[in-house]
């Protein structure tokens, strides 16, 4: 199955039309004829089922012939992540933190952040292109970014953890995991937490956790991470 994206598509819309770009895509690229079945989502949770009714490679139409709601996960997974050094690495995260499932991702600037500007709005294609490959219908929120201190300082539900590297009293992520509730993680930079946040963060309630006995990179923490409260709540 080929699944397309597009926002704006509506439950109560029974015919919808593709803007130029996604028309010529459709007609153009992948050759698509009137008659010819597309599932569709708005990243909303709804899958539609469509018909080709018109094969305008400048207005392109389908009549809804049905649609249903995709149940949610039952708990809430949100990453907060500093920005990597390498635009790439980060956008690896991005793409395979979405395939393994991901509800929200903030980027975080820290003290030792060696990267604190983003394009958000490549980072959004690249999950959206992710939500469509790995056939998924919820599409994650992708925050601007803030600093750790904001970040932090925000009222949260469910558990709370931060990653960090000091040789400190830690506890194992997946041990301290519980089933089916909401989870925040904070991700530090390839530098680490400074001491300074590593206490604000436990001054806020968030537990100090281990990914493992090997020091990991940035983005591969981040996808240990996402993979651990998956598995957890497979």
């Amino acid at each position: 199955m080929q699944l397309f994206y597009n926002p704006n598509i509506s439950e109560n819309d029974s015919v919808f039309s593709f803007d130029k770009d996604e028309s010529r895509h459709i007609v153009k690229v992948l050759r698509k004829k009137v008659g010819d079945q597309l599932h569709i989502t708005n990243g909303k949770g709804w899958l539609f089922e469509a018909e080709l009714i018109s094969a305008d490679a400048k207005h392109c139409s389908v009549n809804i012939t049905s649609k249903n709601l995709q149940p949610k996960r039952n708990f809430h997974l949100h990453l907060a992540v500093a920005p990597t050094k390498m635009n790439d690495r980060y956008e690896w995260f991005l793409e395979k933190a979405t395939e393994i499932g991901i509800e929200e991702i903030t980027p975080i600037i820290c003290d030792n952040s060696e990267r604190k500007v983003v394009k958000l709005e490549r980072f959004e294609r690249i999950i959206q292109s992710a939500m469509k490959q790995s056939l998924q219908c919820y599409l994650p929120k992708l925050n601007a970014p803030m600093s750790f201190q904001d970040f932090v300082n925000q009222e949260f539900s469910g558990q709370k953890f931060i990653a960090h590297c000091e040789e400190t009293d830690k506890k194992s992520l997946k041990s301290e995991l519980i089933t089916n509730e909401d989870c925040i993680l904070l991700i530090g930079p390839e530098g680490d937490f400074s001491v300074k946040e590593i206490e604000m963060a436990l001054a806020a309630n968030y537990i100090p956790v281990t990914l493992g006995d090997t020091r990991l990179r940035t983005e591969t923490a981040a996808i240990t991470a996402c993979h651990s409260v998956a598995f957890v709540n497979g």
